[in-house]
């Protein structure tokens, strides 16, 4: 008689963060969004460690697809914000974020940052370089006209204290969303990284400015800035996905004050569009802040994107009252800056 042979298999266990990816791809009519709580526990994961590259890259691109729900955002924030705040608190005005990068217009909106710094204004700017091919980012601008960029919290406040703004890029305040930010060119597509990273407010500055590109996204970082309960918030269609008012269009202006979601439409400065740059020339740039050139389109930016962060920041009630401040301030700029 043979003696019977029994083979020991082990059990295979699910992976923890494979609920989420299957919440998210369970078919046209199984797949749904996340809750905020699973939301904040699966960024909790990712930002962890506890999650395999493949389930990654499944996750961000079922969300790519599907677009972020506001309760996705809420819960992805507040998974972040958790773990990036400064050691101590840090005096700042504005929160500004700037991931999208320029193409096609220089980066104006730079000058709007310092005409807010020269009034007093101390502007805390975080953002990321280098996700997308073909692009110039706020940080190889800053380094380009020579100026800091800050790589760790003590350098953020040096550089407030100096200048009154401070760059500090995403891969110092959050290395874990860096790596996510980073896989766009491996993937192809944006994250929702590159939608949370807008809403971190590290700093909970009171005013918080945010540019997005697809318009659908605007009402979208609103409600989760309400829910988040930022006191002062204007969110737009940027310039390429910058804070930077294209003075050759209509402008909405989607805000929260102080819990109430406000529209404001502003009208285009222009009754003619302007040609985009055949090539980004820094030179130019910097000729166009000292005087020593003109540029219509690029001052009207300038002069459109301060406005808007004058209203938000309570410096003027309305845009009669800001874009003549704004000029004024364009006007007595410090042309010895750069």
């Amino acid at each position: 008689m043979t003696a019977s042979v029994k083979t020991s298999i082990p059990p295979r266990h699910e992976h923890p963060f494979a609920q989420f990816v299957r919440i998210l791809g369970k078919g046209k009519k199984g797949t749904r969004s996340l809750t905020e709580e699973e939301a904040q526990t699966a960024m909790t994961m990712i930002m962890e460690g506890q999650v395999e590259d493949v389930q990654l890259g499944a996750f961000l691109m079922l969300l790519r697809v599907k677009e972020e729900s506001p309760e996705e955002l809420l819960g992805f924030v507040r998974a972040v914000r958790g773990q990036i705040l400064p050691p101590r608190v840090l005096s700042v005005d504005l929160d500004w974020s700037s991931y999208a990068g320029k193409r096609r217009h220089l980066p104006w909106y730079l000058f709007s940052i310092f005409l807010l710094a020269q009034q007093g204004i101390r502007v805390f700017i975080h953002g990321a370089s280098g996700h997308t091919i073909d692009r110039i980012y706020t940080e190889d601008i800053l380094t380009d006209l020579g100026m800091q960029v800050a790589r760790d919290w003590q350098q953020c406040e040096q550089h407030l204290d100096q200048q009154g703004f401070a760059y500090f890029p995403l891969q110092y305040l959050c290395p874990q969303l860096h790596r996510v930010i980073e896989l766009r060119n491996t993937l192809g597509l944006r994250s929702p990284v590159h939608t949370l990273a807008r809403l971190l407010n590290p700093c909970d500055a009171p005013a918080v400015i945010q540019g997005i590109f697809h318009p659908g996204y605007r009402p979208v970082h609103q409600l989760a800035a309400q829910a988040l309960g930022y006191p002062r918030v204007d969110v737009i269609k940027g310039e390429a996905g910058e804070i930077e008012r294209n003075p050759d269009g209509e402008c909405l202006i989607q805000s929260v004050r102080n819990g109430e979601l406000l529209d404001t439409t502003w009208p285009a400065m222009f009754d003619r569009r302007h040609r985009k740059e055949s090539e980004l020339d820094l030179g130019h740039f910097v000729a166009v802040w000292r005087g020593d050139a003109e540029h219509e389109y690029g001052e009207a930016a300038v002069i459109g994107t301060t406005a808007i962060a004058l209203c938000l920041l309570g410096r003027a009630d309305n845009r009669e009252q800001a874009e003549p401040l704004a000029r004024e301030l364009w006007a007595l700029r410090d042309r010895s800056l750069l």
